[in-house]
């Protein structure tokens, strides 16, 4: 059992981490996490994925552990899942939307949206079918995005699958546009992620741990994209996936002995529980 003052939270990736290749959680890996809520400590799933996105994984999957959070958006929104609701909420301003959808018109860049509910895209792209493979979040098809949120948004992808050049080019072209008040990091070759500067997968643990008073020095994260290296360097002990990109690992304390196909999270969980 833990003995400690405060509970252990662990912070986890969910695609090429948490997942194997096919978007499921292994018998072995599922028995990690068990163990690990029953010993009194907390899991929080963080994706570049919107809310509605990680919760679906959550629920299809059945990850049903006491004390759970969801943080999304690459960390501009968390939701706390015992009381169903958002606890914490950054957006990218109407302007600076605007600005990013119509820098990727300009390039000829597929670039989407969400709300709470749907993805909003100003096309019916290849990318956007590609994007759907494994994401069922219900579409909006609108040329002007902006009319169709009700909201300012937490973030926008940029996705290009044949190409990676073309989209390094949108996002150096997008840099001097926004600077640091917007992030443009990848999650992985085929989509880069963008999102409020002041936000980030890092200043959501921050965030939740004071919400939840507990210490960053019990905190544990686990990812392998560029995405998550702000929340590898924010926690006690930050593990990259041995499937990680190089730069991901350089970031890490601790690298996983095997890839997210075969349980490289479960003796960590298990040791550290």
């Amino acid at each position: 059992m833990n003995k400690q003052p405060y509970p252990q939270i662990f912070f986890t990736d969910l695609d090429g981490t948490l997942l194997t290749t096919d978007k499921k959680i292994t018998p072995a890996t599922m028995d990690a996490l068990g163990q690990w809520t029953e010993a009194g400590n907390k899991l929080a799933l963080s994706s570049g994925r919107a809310i509605e996105s990680v919760n679906h994984v959550r629920t299809t999957l059945g990850l049903d552990f006491p004390g759970m959070y969801l943080i999304g958006c690459n960390g501009s929104e968390i939701y706390d899942c015992d009381s169903n609701t958002v606890i914490s909420r950054t957006a990218l301003t109407f302007p600076q939307t605007a600005l990013i959808m119509e820098t990727a018109r300009q390039q000829g860049v597929h670039c989407h949206t969400y709300t709470d509910t749907h993805i909003i895209s100003p096309a019916d792209t290849e990318e956007l079918h590609y994007y759907r493979r494994g994401i069922l979040t219900p579409v909006i098809i609108c040329e002007d995005v902006l009319s169709a949120l009700d909201k300012e948004p937490c973030k926008c992808i940029a996705i290009e699958i044949h190409e990676k050049e073309k989209l390094e080019h949108f996002r150096q072209t997008l840099l001097p546009l926004v600077k640091e008040e917007v992030s443009l990091l990848y999650s992985n070759d085929q989509y880069l992620e963008i999102f409020p500067g002041s936000s980030g997968k890092g200043s959501a643990i921050q965030k939740l741990c004071s919400l939840l008073n507990i210490p960053l020095s019990r905190t544990i994260a686990a990812g392998d994209e560029a995405n998550d290296i702000s929340m590898l360097q924010a926690a006690a002990l930050g593990i990259a996936m041995s499937n990680a990109k190089n730069y991901v690992k350089q970031a890490a304390n601790l690298i996983t002995e095997t890839d997210n196909d075969h349980d490289g999270l479960a003796p960590i969980l298990l040791q550290y529980k």
